[in-house]
């Protein structure tokens, strides 16, 4: 199957419309054994839009016509559907055609929008059997809605894109305006034998056959009824205690309005419910690995502040409270994880937070205030964790190698960067503070000290960046400062 989004060029008023046909054409292509074509009209001719191929057949168009203008074979019979609102099929005999295209109007808000030609591979003609007759009437069907705007209805709540979505050929059953079953594809019947229905279904009504098989106390889907009856184009999972089936009805208008029959599409989706719910029992585990390790990490941290409160020695007591920094640094990446199982994380409230803490930390009781500029936006998971323990490390030198006394400022600032000729951006992160302080401490700042090589090991090891520091010689106000610049690839 091949579709396209409708070109610029389409009227805004019809794309809605024209969407929804490419959206759900798929099973109209399968039941006809044909490819579609859709044409649009432009620069006084046509061109093709989108283009669909049967799953269920031999392709007649190899070549992808989309973006193509129309073939001078087919030219006339577009210009003739479009204008006088009529198919033409190959019973049309005051119009020539190439042998096998039949083309239908696009209808909707009482205009013609488009024409669908419908192209059926001659070369494997076989032997027309039940299955092929029912599909192709079905097929037929539908494309008389389409050309009186009635399908794909506008109110469905069934795609034939949607995850487990039933199609043509896992199953399928026609009924009529009773319910009653006309006619079942060998898979459908295989379908109604999973359940547990084992006699003939032809004649029999479709909604009374499935819910007998239903446990009585398992809730029942109030849309169950509206699709089994074919009277809505609806979705319903109809579940037992051993299988899970889908079932999808279309209802078919007649060109009154009228309802007058209904496919109904079945499809074993047992072990696709099975594999999901192993999907959400393996996210609601992680979620609580996260969760559990966020509490000991912060066990951690309690026993940390607390044992640096006994010690009498301020560079012991100093040490056990930058760990204890570390750890919770560590700690608040799996809450925020802990809280979301998407590949992406929104990181601005966890670094924002955990710069904050940093300081506050590293600052005692001094007057050190934070700014922050910027946005970290969405980044993969696996960066949150050495990125946190980054802007925790940086927030704690500057603080402590780049505020006196009396305090100052620590600033963290946040930008994505393009570089040219680099495929991927990059993600820059600033620290800065307000001054250098005197003496060995302004050394330590850019030293190997432990926090420094903390720093570089997680920078260049874990994030595949650089980092690079910046002094900031005094000016003529006497203002310096320190700032620490963060480079890393954004394509991991």
């Amino acid at each position: 199957m091949h579709t396209s989004t409708p070109g610029s060029f389409v009227d805004q008023r019809h794309a809605p419309r024209l969407e929804l046909i490419t959206a759900e054409w798929q099973i109209a292509a399968d039941l006809s054994f044909c490819d579609m074509v859709l044409w649009y009209p432009h620069d006084d001719s046509y061109i093709a839009i989108a283009q669909a191929r049967p799953v269920t057949a031999q392709t007649t168009l190899p070549q992808d016509m989309t973006g193509t203008a129309p073939p001078a074979s087919i030219g006339l019979i577009l210009e003739r559907v479009f204008t006088s609102r009529q198919p033409f099929t190959q019973s049309s005999d005051d119009v020539g055609g190439p042998p096998g295209v039949s083309a239908w109007p696009v209808v909707g808000q009482d205009e013609t929008m488009a024409v669908v030609t419908v192209h059926q591979n001659l070369v494997s003609q076989r032997h027309t059997s039940r299955l092929e007759e029912v599909y192709r009437q079905s097929a037929n069907d539908l494309f008389v809605m389409i050309a009186h705007g009635t399908w794909p209805a506008q109110d469905s709540k069934a795609s034939s894109t949607s995850h487990g979505n039933p199609r043509v050929g896992d199953g399928l059953v026609r009924i009529d305006a009773h319910g009653l079953i006309t006619y079942a594809s060998p898979n459908a019947t295989s379908a109604f034998r999973k359940l547990g229905i084992r006699d003939s279904v032809d004649g029999r009504q479709l909604s009374r056959l499935v819910t007998n098989q239903l446990d009585l106390n398992m809730p029942i889907d109030e849309v169950m009824p509206a699709v089994l009856f074919g009277r809505q184009s609806a979705r319903v999972d109809i579940e037992t205690r051993n299988i899970v089936l889908s079932a999808r009805s279309i209802p078919l208008l007649d060109d009154q309005g009228q309802h007058f029959s209904a496919l109904v599409l079945l499809r074993d989706i047992t072990e696709i419910r099975r594999r999901d719910e192993q999907l959400i029992s393996k996210d609601a585990t992680i979620r609580e690995i996260h969760h559990r390790v966020k509490n000991n990490l912060q066990t951690v941290g309690s026993l940390l502040r607390m044992q640096s409160r006994r010690m009498k020695s301020d560079g012991a007591r100093q040490a056990l409270l930058q760990a204890m920094s570390r750890v919770d640094a560590i700690a608040l990446v799996h809450e925020t994880l802990s809280q979301t199982m998407e590949t992406t994380v929104d990181m601005d409230d966890l670094l924002n937070r955990q710069f904050t803490m940093a300081v506050e930390i590293a600052a005692g009781s001094r007057p050190v205030s934070t700014r922050i500029q910027g946005s970290f936006g969405q980044l993969p998971g696996h960066l949150a964790t050495p990125l946190a323990l980054v802007v925790n490390e940086l927030a704690t030198n500057a603080t402590e190698h780049g505020t006196g006394p009396d305090g100052g400022m620590i600033s963290l600032l946040t930008k994505r960067v393009h570089t040219p000729g680099q495929p991927h951006p990059y993600l820059k992160v600033e620290v800065l503070d307000e001054g250098v302080v005197d003496g060995p401490a302004a050394t330590a700042a850019i030293g190997s000290g432990l926090g420094t090589q903390i720093i570089r090991t997680l920078v260049e090891s874990d994030l595949r960046g650089s980092i690079s520091w910046e002094r900031q010689l005094p000016d003529k106000y006497g203002a310096a400062g320190t700032r620490a610049v963060v480079l890393i690839p954004l394509d991991h």
